[in-house]
């Protein structure tokens, strides 16, 4: 087997994914910002979640962001709810399709859905009610790229039905992959799998696909791939970090499982806090490094330090709170310092 191309540390690794996803500084307001932000797709599982990552990546985002005509909703990987750009719409869905009974199976639900909708919309619990299947059921026919929905965070999804997309699956799967490895690379193809909530042998099978578009390296958990055309972005000098950033849940910078958690946050304690067994706070990152987590209630914020920051530090993470674009919240953000 060929050796690694290269080592990489751990700062070249966060750099890297930092630089990937915008968070070292915001992108101009406008569809082109919002389609670099939304490269891995944005989970929107949390209410307004998908919001708070945009405000993090792209300047001026407001409440109503997310109607922004180049986005849409959908059930993306691993059933979650996603925003991404409208025209990415085959990659998140067709890439992700498995082969097989469960292709067939989400392409029946899907005509069935569509019978029932024809160009009408309709709660996705009453959908399902009305085809007589459990609701969350409806969620297996997303890989099929036909069924759009749009959630608020306080009711039911309200779903419809699309066109199917006129994209290839197989390169649409491909360039899945191609999105994960530059958001979320080096990673490997199990990694991979996990995120989009497909088969380990489909994932395998992808990143192989992907032949000298890949490059392996080690990292200090591992080896693993990039892209080969983000090599030199990793091989260059990071550049200056943000002040401040409040991640929301499931953010793309924290989205990740087993081993990759521990090159983010090396504390264990730290990674328990930062994702518990149940619902998982946002991420507090200063100048680079995730220093705590957060939570919110309404517009009462709590930030939970894992160091004590200087006072240049706390004024960075309170003046990215009080920007925070909160929908229905009147009056500044209550931000409480636990520490």
């Amino acid at each position: 087997m060929t050796p690694p191309a290269l080592d990489l540390t751990r700062r070249q690794i966060l750099a890297f994914r930092r630089h990937a996803g915008a968070l070292d500084a915001r992108l101009p307001a406008g569809p082109t910002s919002l389609h670099r932000a939304a490269w891995a797709g944005l989970q929107d599982s949390m209410p307004r979640a998908a919001l708070l990552s945009l405000h993090a990546r792209v300047e001026g985002s407001h409440p109503t962001l997310l109607d922004h005509p180049s986005l849409i909703q959908l059930w993306g990987p691993r059933y979650s709810v996603y925003v991404v750009a409208a025209r990415d719409r085959a990659i998140f869905t067709l890439g992700r399709r498995a082969d097989g009974a469960k292709a067939r199976l989400g392409e029946a639900l899907a005509d069935r859905l569509q019978a029932r909708l024809g160009d009408g919309r309709m709660p996705f619990g009453e959908a399902g009610r009305a085809l007589g299947v459990e609701p969350n059921r409806l969620r297996y026919a997303a890989p099929t790229g036909r069924v759009l929905l749009r959630w608020d965070g306080a009711r039911q999804p309200t779903i419809w039905i699309a066109p199917p997309p006129d994209v290839d699956p197989e390169q649409a799967r491909l360039e899945l992959a191609r999105r994960y490895l530059h958001v979320f690379g080096p990673a490997t193809p199990r990694a991979f799998a996990t995120w989009a909530g497909i088969a380990a042998r489909q994932g395998i099978a992808i990143f192989e696909a992907l032949g000298s578009e890949r490059t392996r390296v080690r990292m200090p958990i591992g080896e693993a791939w990039i892209l080969a055309r983000d090599e030199a972005a990793l091989r260059a000098a990071p550049g200056p970090a943000a002040a401040a950033r409040l991640l929301p849940s499931g953010d793309a910078y924290t989205l990740l499982q087993g081993a990759d958690r521990e090159l983010l946050v090396e504390d264990a304690a730290h990674r328990r806090e930062l994702w518990p067994t149940r619902v998982w706070p946002g991420a507090v990152l200063v100048d680079g490094e995730i220093v705590g987590s957060w939570r919110r209630a309404a517009g009462r914020l709590s930030v939970s330090p894992w160091r004590r920051l200087e006072a240049a530090e706390r004024c960075a993470v309170e003046d990215e709170a009080a920007g925070l674009p909160l929908p229905g919240i009147d009056g500044p953000v209550a931000l409480r310092w636990s520490d």
